[in-house]
């Protein structure tokens, strides 16, 4: 376990608790995190289940520290134990404060033989954290599950990084449709915490940069038993389109880097499966907001212009070509096709392995073509209703597994496409 993570004190803390039940992660924006009110809504949520929980809630902005950090086994009442940490280094980006919380309430779980373990840390909308928490970890706890992934009802303009690549991408390569395979929200069992501490590549102790990249690939390598729970409208930040090629390099750098470690099992598989679910899909009327398609076309254009070498280096000429064809469209025909799309995201994969650039340069050079799927996708669907925008989803999606021989052929045999 990633015991770095997380400061001695702290750890001592820790040790006093001596073990639970279930380890919930509560990341929420208010930074005083109050522990009385946390602790109500944990109880109020598990009370309903057939024994009593014995839970250790984990939050960050805390002072560091345990409050009430018995566990009595003779609780009629589910008990609960309040655990703070603190942020190590505040000088850290967003992104990276937040994996480092991941990993923290992540060693939690481990240390504590947790049964369950799991973070919330989006805020939906239409319904509370109270439910949240049931839904989270009712399967794991009563039901047998391994993995409980979300499902959020999205706005078309939000959650697009996961609709384009991470969803599709791990479902052609894992063979599970799961909506949102990085969470941010999710619980899992105390096996399937332990398996994905064993298969860390020694990089790090514990986890890797990243544990949300490896936990649907780690359940699908071991025969873990996954669901899906509706959590409402999630409230999610807008994009900061300035930085997105950082964004892309955090996120894809270690989902390529598990793709790379999984090779030998997700060549097997064929096809993908739906997986059992619960809760109910919710309505939101309204829409979120617009991107402006014309600026992301503007720099897809500049990238045709200007990335060609880089791109050389992992896109096949025949690519290239389309891309530049792509480019002298105007802008009310643009249209990248699936097809192209995930033999694109592909290539990268394959390219990001072969280190035929340095990574971080090659993920970054991703961003053009990035904003040019998400200006293709707006432009097609800028009337849509929600049911259009999921069939779309699911086009793209079987598209991805069709393309899957393509990067079968260009894994085993790259020399023979080597652009």
């Amino acid at each position: 376990m990633a015991v770095d993570a997380i400061a001695q004190p702290e750890l001592e803390q820790i040790e006093r608790i001596g073990g639970a039940d279930l380890v919930v992660g509560i990341l929420a924006s208010d930074p005083n995190c109050d522990a009385d009110a946390v602790r109500g809504m944990v109880r109020a949520a598990l009370g309903t289940m057939s024994k009593p929980v014995r839970t250790v809630v984990v939050c960050r902005n805390g002072a560091g520290g345990a409050e009430n950090p018995g566990l009595p086994d003779d609780s009629q009442s589910p008990a609960v134990s309040f655990f703070k940490f603190a942020d190590p280094d505040p000088a850290k980006g967003p992104l990276q404060t937040l994996i480092d919380a991941y990993q923290t309430i992540l060693t939690v779980g481990g240390k504590l033989g947790a049964r369950a373990s799991g973070v919330i840390a989006s805020e939906p909308r239409t319904i509370t954290a109270q439910s949240a928490v049931y839904r989270l970890f009712q399967p794991l706890l009563e039901l047998g599950f391994d993995l409980v992934m979300p499902r959020y009802n999205r706005q078309k303009t939000e959650g697009l990084l996961n609709r384009s690549i991470l969803s599709p991408l791990s479902r052609a390569l894992y063979g599970e449709r799961l909506q949102n395979p990085m969470g941010p929200d999710f619980g899992i069992s105390g096996k399937l915490l332990q398996r994905m501490a064993e298969r860390d590549d020694g990089a790090r102790r514990g986890f890797q940069v990243n544990p949300l990249a490896s936990i649907a690939s780690t359940a699908a390598s071991g025969g873990f038993q996954a669901c899906e729970s509706y959590l409402g409208v999630r409230v999610q930040a807008a994009t900061n389109w300035p930085d997105l090629s950082t964004l892309l390099a955090l996120v894809l750098g270690p989902v390529f880097l598990d793709v790379e470690r999984n090779a030998a099992l997700w060549q097997r598989i064929r096809g993908s499966k739906p997986l059992p679910w619960f809760g109910n899909p919710e309505t939101e009327s309204g829409e979120a907001g617009t991107v402006d398609t014309q600026r992301m076309l503007e720099s897809f254009h500049l990238g045709t212009q200007n990335l060609q070498e880089v791109w050389g280096n992992v896109l096949p000429p025949t690519t290239l070509l389309e891309l530049k064809r792509l480019a002298r469209l105007p802008p009310a025909q643009f249209r990248m096709p699936d097809d192209l799309w995930a033999s694109i995201v592909y290539d990268f994969v394959l390219g990001h392995r072969l280190r035929t650039i340095n990574r971080d340069h090659l993920l970054r050079s991703m961003t053009p073509l990035y904003l040019g799927w998400i200006a293709s996708y707006a432009i097609e669907l800028e009337t849509a209703g929600q049911a259009e925008v999921e069939a779309r989803m699911e086009r793209l999606a079987a598209v991805f597994e069709a393309r899957k021989p393509y990067l079968l052929s260009r894994w085993r045999w790259p020399d023979r496409f080597n652009p």
